[in-house]
């Protein structure tokens, strides 16, 4: 394999951003925050998975019009920038609020979080404008390493530093959220310059804006038409939605329990770290034994570690606290926590890179943007099943544990529907040097 172009690094480099965010405001350091300001951790935890449920219905609803209208000559990039320095500024505004108030925090949690998946729509549909399908498995889960060094493993460590050494944790949390609003518009700058709309509709945006909702359906109907694309969006429907409720839970759930923040965020560190080498490695062994069965392999690991969860969550919820039982399944809870980070950090980078790397190559340049709206439907209809599926679970329960137990659903379901529908996966992936009349969008 020859090496990346510089359009490619540029792409690559954006994950810098996306996985700062992700690290700091999705899963390490937001949610503990929220919660010390909310002063209650239950509800904080139910709070931001509503609040996660209503995010991704907006970005759901908006990515099948975003997608279309990005598939105009010049328009992609222009709607990618506004939402990714918009973001940037929205996660700076998060920084100034601190703990003034819990609700200004939630509304910025969400603002951010809603600009921040519009702008990961089109990033994800650039893939077909930088690389070839041949080199999309490795470009893409390299990608996911690059971001977990830089934009992950960096930041966190940064923001560790920060909590450690100053005496305000209240200012360390703001500069790390700072830092994180930096991040996002500084490697966003090589995306801006250097990557460009490649394959786009020639009509003018009047055009496409009257037409919208007629080519809307016509599109609804050429993946329902086509087995191997429908299935495998309906199968990543499921998986996903585990993947991204694990991802954006996890201390908050830890934080119910009680476990130990700045332990939680040394783990999620220690995630990061092991997703740099097992990024790359699933793009390899992609290539040699299929980007289905590497995603298969992943899905069986979720279910353990959801299974482990609720063993540390049931073994605390059951215990006196204060009592010796108690304390001992605390640690016990810390050790697992620990563990079940480096088994997601060995998963988690591949099932997401792959999953786009394969839709990928079953779509056509020119009509990336429009079909990565609608598999963004299927990514982000996904992530509000599984925060509200756990947030109520959770309520009527009384118990964090049986919350995440209830994600084994989603991972089975999802497994199952990719496993037995590989053959028409197969069949969909688009050999892009065919004329448009012969491929399985005719």
């Amino acid at each position: 394999m020859k090496r990346f172009t510089k359009p490619e690094w540029a792409w690559m480099l954006y994950d810098f951003t996306t996985n700062a965010y992700s690290t700091i405001i999705l899963t390490a350091i937001f949610p503990i925050f929220f919660n010390s300001v909310l002063g209650k951790d239950v509800l904080g935890l139910e709070l931001k998975g509503y609040a996660q449920s209503f995010i991704m219905i907006v970005a759901a609803l908006s990515s099948p019009i975003l997608g279309r209208l990005g598939d105009t000559k010049g328009v992609k990039k222009r709607l990618w920038a506004g939402f990714a320095f918009g973001g940037a500024l929205l996660t700076a505004w998060l920084a100034v609020i601190g703990n003034s108030s819990w609700a200004l925090l939630l509304a910025g949690y969400i603002l951010s979080n809603i600009a921040f998946n519009c702008a990961s729509l089109f990033y994800d549909s650039f893939i077909t404008d930088v690389t070839t399908q041949d080199r999309m498995n490795k470009v893409s889960t390299t990608a996911f390493a690059i971001g977990y060094f830089g934009g992950g493993t960096i930041t966190l460590v940064i923001t560790a530093v920060l909590m450690f050494t100053m005496k305000n944790a209240v200012h360390a949390v703001q500069i790390s959220f700072a830092i994180t609003a930096l991040w996002w518009f500084v490697f966003s700058l090589p995306m801006l310059f250097r990557v460009h709309q490649t394959h786009y509709n020639t009509a003018p945006l009047r055009e496409v804006t009257r037409t919208l909702f007629t080519e809307l359906r016509v599109t609804i109907r050429s993946i329902a038409a086509n087995k191997g694309m429908l299935r495998f969006m309906l199968a990543y429907f499921f998986y996903i939605d585990g993947v991204g409720t694990v991802i954006t839970m996890a201390t908050s759930y830890g934080s119910t329990l009680g476990l130990n923040s700045t332990l939680m965020i040394v783990a999620i560190l220690t995630t990061q770290i092991v997703a740099i080498p097992f990024s790359i490695l699933f793009g390899h062994l992609a290539d040699r034994f299929t980007a289905i069965r590497m995603i298969s392999i992943a899905i069986v690991v979720y279910v353990v570690i959801c299974i482990l969860g609720y063993y540390m969550g049931h073994s605390i919820e059951n215990a006196m606290p204060g009592s010796a039982a108690y304390h001992a399944a605390i640690s016990r809870g810390q050790i697992l926590f620990w563990v079940m980070a480096g088994m997601v950090g060995a998963v988690q980078g591949g099932i997401q890179a792959l999953s786009r790397s394969q839709f990928g190559q079953m779509v056509r340049g020119q009509r990336s943007n429009e079909y990565f709206g609608f598999f963004n439907i299927f990514n982000r209809f996904a992530s509000i099943l599984g925060p509200l599926l756990m947030a109520l679970v959770t309520t009527i329960t009384g118990r964090s544990s049986d919350g995440i137990l209830s994600l084994v659903i989603l991972f089975a379901i999802g497994g199952a529907l990719l496993m037995s529908s590989r053959h028409h996966i197969h069949r969909a992936t688009v050999d892009v040097s065919q004329p448009e009349d012969e491929s399985v969008f005719g």
